[in-house]
Order: structure tokens, then sequence, then C-alpha cells
């Protein structure tokens, strides 16, 4: 997800997204303990989309 794309969101949809992504997170690395995933930069692409979301949805709720 594009930082621009996460800057048009509101903070509930924020909210709804990270929750979202999070479980999301949890699932590939749990499938990646298991068996080696086929594209683990997956997991790091994840990772970073859940703390730019974390980031901007501290920004609007200041």
């Amino acid at each position: 997800m594009k930082q621009a794309d996460i800057k048009n969101l509101s903070a509930g949809d924020i909210q709804a997204k990270l929750t979202e992504l999070t479980a999301q997170y949890s699932k590939l690395k749990l499938a990646h303990k298991i068996s080696p995933i086929e594209n683990p930069i997956q997991i790091r692409d994840l990772r970073r989309t859940i703390a730019r979301l974390n980031t901007e949805l501290t920004t609007k709720q200041q």
C-alpha cells in the first residue's frame, strides 16, 4: 500500500486495515515457520505497511 493511499484513508479505515493486515502478517509468519513460503519478502513488505499505517494513525489522532 502506497503512502499516498494511506494518507487518503480516514482514521477508522486505517484502524480496520491495520487489524486486517496484522492478522494476515501473523498467518504469513506462521506459514513461513512451518514451511518456507515462496516469497519471504512479502513478510517484510507487510511489516513495513503496518508500520506506515501505525504512523499515519498516530498523526491523524493528534
